[in-house]
């Protein structure tokens, strides 16, 4: 996935959350759009288009009218999300260790492991 030098964390949290969701099934955008409410309409095009021009989903337009597009996962997707799985538990088991504690505030108690 292509995260630029000034992309914050949130870009790359939207494109996983977007994996996940196309892992699970392939979705037209207005399902995406539902399943990953957070995301502006733009931000939703730009993750979509850098993930399908990474080769991680595949967009496929039905010769319909109105047309229907659907993303899917590729193969080089599906191991993509594979390898993130073992860093969500991580993130699932540790995330009450971690909130509110950034760098160059005082807590002792908390080593910046990071």
């Amino acid at each position: 996935m292509r995260i630029g030098a000034g992309a914050g964390g949130h870009q790359r949290q939207m494109k996983a959350l977007l994996l996940w969701q196309i892992h699970k099934a392939p979705a037209r955008f207005g399902e995406l759009k539902r399943l990953v409410p957070d995301i502006s309409e733009k931000m939703l095009i730009q993750q979509l288009r850098e993930m399908e021009a990474d080769g991680i989903v595949h967009r496929e337009i039905f010769p319909e009218v109105p047309p229907r597009v659907e993303y899917s996962i590729t193969e080089f997707g599906i191991e993509l999300d594979n390898a993130l799985i073992p860093l969500a538990r991580w993130g699932k088991q540790h995330a009450g260790r971690t909130d509110g504690v950034r760098p160059g505030k005082a807590n002792a108690s908390v080593p910046h492991a990071l």
